[in-house]
């Protein structure tokens, strides 16, 4: 056979057009002149790995992810590294948590050793095993207590009851530590052996069902013999570590021992001396620290007292009794014996301590001109005179005295009107506009109802109110119905008839477009403004200092040391509430985190609340280590530059919550929570914080309505908008628009009453309505409290449904 030659293509072959390029194109832009980047080249082009040199490179990364947990598996708990931290939490009340701390103390061949100042806590040395544990109990009950303890704890164990698992209580502690972030946890049931074999295993699997909800995947460890603790305690050593970013970048300390120096001026505030392990990040003693819950303190020195909890034989053999004793001496009084042996390890430098400072102090005289020259002073006479008016004054007034009379009614009713305005979720304007038109009774009256209205009082104050159950069912109904009516009728208003709408709605304006119209971030702020700090450009401060995190630029006491901190100017309480077997927790903060700006988290509610919560309600946050007490604003969650304001806490969508507060860097998780009258604190709401940002605009917007009262082709009469002419001719340049969809503009006034001729883009419908849209820039009230009262034990409230239930009927 002969052999088939190739095919070549004859001379009627089809040939394409080559591709051209569209407007996108380089060569295009060259062309018309534009401007291109210009592309840095490469000094050495990198060449392309072959298939061996890949699967080469991605085995020596894999390698090197595994050698990273692993260190970090063995340094926790070692000698080298602070002792694993593990918090007890029994999630039940008839959870066995004396049962369990019992079985972890009678480990073989380990060394216990008990924490004097607090109950139920206790140290366990392993030298066989080279692995050092520091166990801490919390109740659930305790919420303050459990969240402070899982800010620095290595790992959570949750004491479940074999039957039930968890209670009411133990559901809400679980919801606000998942909120808050959670470190790495185990789940340990004691107890259960009363129970027939047959019915122990179903028991058992009825339990792990239960579970399966908030913990998928999670291994659950009976705890009833010395070899189940032992399994347990071989788990929590080796399991992989979850990191909770807002402490990683920071150190942080739970407090094992501390002493309290009264200072010379005063015996209520001086040194407090907190000894305990670093973790987290290299502690420097210039930096500031925050003690949880107390406040921001600056350190005088960080000494090297001997470790506690040494795993070093010789410490353990002799002196093995003697030790525990000075230990237990130590955590509450401070022997001389200890400090003996301290180091000084760093002393503050005044130079390059950071400043206690958190606000701006505003000059009122910044941006005042010069003297005045003569011919400034010539105008200035000559258009007092073109400007002289006649009042009538008391007899035996001077010309001083009538001119300070008058300003002073001026500012009063300006003052008036601008705390009207700042507490613009109702219509508390309206009683000021009628004071102005000179009713003096009603003007001595409405001021008092006003303040009683906007004051920020702290629940525990307000209980008195409350006594009666009667007014707190009538309250929470009237708030269902404002939030019910807020949801119907999204923003609108009634005119107010006794007062000119011009005068009432004088700060509002009109927008052509709220999306597109522009409105300048720095137009017309408030004072409080002025006591804040702004960044040039936040994310680029906030990548500059993790990026000095990530490289261990800082000097200091590393991780896993025992140090001492000397801290500045505490006051007695601090150290009583340790006494008082409270957890004391300290957090170094970076940077300008000590300094108040404009805070903005984004928050979603909370499926367990389902009580309406109006914006400018004092609210309590615990944001990342902190937690303080503020008067939020709400606002819608969108990519544009105006957010409008929401009124309510919204349950279908995430809202944005904002706030005076201390500067912190993301990410940060935060919980609000809302303090009934009884003290308890409900978890209203849970989400992070989104930025640090005052130039973010949150928009108010208002909608008036009319009716349609005669109908033609593209012309109608409008009725009910408002009430006089002038306000018509007033309002005639905004843009109109009805519920069905047509849009229009006020064409003319009709007589006097505030009727008035309109045309639309089409012929109205007699049920349709007709808005207008007006729009005001809000602040937040500067409310910030960094005292947060101790909660009461957290119940579940069933007070709530029955008034839901009234209102939707």
């Amino acid at each position: 056979m002969v052999a088939a030659g190739a095919h070549r293509p004859g001379p009627l072959k089809q040939q394409n057009k080559a591709h051209k390029g569209g407007k996108h194109s380089g060569s295009s832009q060259r062309r018309a002149g534009g401007r291109v980047s210009v592309k840095a080249q490469p000094r050495r082009r990198i060449r392309d790995l072959s298939r061996v040199d890949r699967r080469h490179q991605a085995l020596q990364l894999r390698r090197q992810r595994k050698e990273a947990v692993l260190a970090e598996k063995r340094s926790l708990g070692s000698r080298d590294g602070p002792p694993h931290l593990v918090v007890l939490v029994p999630l039940h009340s008839r959870a066995a948590a004396c049962d369990t701390l019992r079985l972890l103390q009678s480990q073989d061949s380990a060394v216990v050793r008990v924490d004097e100042g607090r109950a139920g806590g206790f140290a366990l040395l392993c030298p066989r095993l080279k692995q050092r544990w520091h166990f801490v109990t919390a109740q659930a009950g305790d919420l303050h207590a459990v969240l402070d303890l899982a800010k620095v704890a290595d790992s959570l164990l949750f004491i479940l009851d074999p039957a039930d698992g968890w209670d009411n209580t133990g559901e809400h502690c679980l919801s606000c530590l998942f909120a808050q972030g959670l470190p790495s946890y185990a789940l340990a049931v004691p107890g259960g052996t009363d129970l027939p074999p047959k019915k122990r295993i179903d028991a058992r699997k009825k339990l792990a069902k239960a579970i399966e909800k908030r913990f998928p995947e999670a291994k659950l460890f009976p705890l009833n013999t010395e070899q189940e603790s032992s399994l347990l305690l071989r788990h929590l050593a080796t399991q992989k570590q979850r990191h909770i970013a807002f402490r990683d970048r920071r150190a942080h300390l739970l407090a094992y021992a501390a002493e309290f120096v009264p200072g010379q001026e005063s015996d209520l505030v001086g040194t407090l001396k907190v000894s305990g392990f670093v973790r987290g990040q290299t502690l420097d003693v210039n930096s500031l620290v925050h003690i949880v819950g107390h406040g921001d303190f600056q350190m005088s020195q960080v000494d090297a007292p001997p470790d506690p909890l040494s795993l070093n034989p010789r410490v353990v053999k002799g002196q093995k009794r003697s030790q525990d004793m000075e230990i237990q001496d130590d955590s509450v009084n401070g022997t001389d014996e200890m400090e003996e042996d301290v180091k000084v390890l760093m002393k503050a430098d005044p130079s390059k301590q950071e400043s206690l400072q958190s606000e701006v102090v505003p000059d009122p005289m910044e941006g005042e001109q010069t003297w005045p020259t003569e011919e400034e002073l010539q105008e200035a006479e000559a258009s007092l005179k073109a400007n002289r008016k006649v009042v009538k004054v008391p007899k035996g007034t001077s010309k001083y005295q009538a001119a300070w009379i008058v300003d002073d009614e001026e500012e009063g009713s300006q003052e008036g009107d601008d705390d009207d305005e700042d507490d613009d979720i109702d219509d508390d304007m309206m009683e000021e506009a009628v004071s102005q038109e000179g009713e003096s009774s009603e003007e001595e009256e409405e001021p008092a109802e006003e303040e009683c209205e906007t004051m920020t009082v702290s629940e525990c104050l307000r209980d008195d109110q409350y006594d009666e159950k009667v007014e707190e069912d009538e309250e929470m109904l009237e708030r269902y119905k404002q939030e019910r009516m807020d949801e119907m009728f999204p923003d609108e208003v009634d005119t107010p008839r006794d007062v000119p709408a011009r005068v009432r709605f004088q700060k509002y304006r009109g927008l052509k477009s709220f999306r597109t119209s522009p409105w300048d971030p720095k137009e017309n702020l408030p004072r409080d403004y002025a006591r804040i700090f702004q960044f040039q450009d936040f994310s680029r401060t906030r990548k500059h200092l993790f990026r000095q995190i990530e490289k261990e630029e800082t000097e200091g006491a590393s991780v896993g040391w025992y140090v001492t901190l000397h801290v500045c100017n505490v006051p007695v309480s601090v150290m009583e509430s340790f006494k008082e077997g409270k957890p004391l927790v300290l957090f170094s903060l970076l940077p300008h985190e000590q300094k108040m700006s404009v805070l903005n988290f984004l928050v979603r509610r909370h499926p367990s609340n389902s009580e309406p919560v109006r914006a400018k309600e004092e609210l309590i946050f615990h944001c990342g280590f902190r937690r303080f007490r503020a008067s939020p604003l709400f606002s819608q969650h969108t990519s544009a530059d105006k957010h409008k304001l929401e009124r309510f806490l919204r349950p279908d969508a995430a809202l944005v919550v904002t706030v005076y507060a201390p500067i912190t860097f993301p990410p940060a998780s935060v919980l609000l929570f809302k303090q009934r009258s009884n003290g308890m604190h409900d978890l209203i709401a849970t989400g992070s914080l989104l930025s640090v940002d005052p130039d973010r605009i949150v928009i108010k917007r208002l909608v008036l309505s009319g009716h349609p009262f005669k109908i033609f082709t593209k012309m109608a009469v409008v009725r009910y908008m408002f009430f006089n002419r002038e306000d018509v001719m007033w309002f005639k340049p905004v843009e109109l628009r009805t519920k069905w969809g047509r849009r229009g503009h006020i064409k003319e006034p009709l007589g006097t009453h505030g009727h008035m001729k309109c045309h639309f883009d089409g012929q109205l419908k007699s049920q349709d309505t007709v808005l207008l849209n007006l729009y005001k820039r809000v602040y937040p009230k500067w409310t910030y409290d960094p005292h947060v009262p101790e909660p009461v034990p957290w119940v579940r409230s069933e007070s709530a449904l029955p008034v839901q239930e009234v209102e939707m009927e």
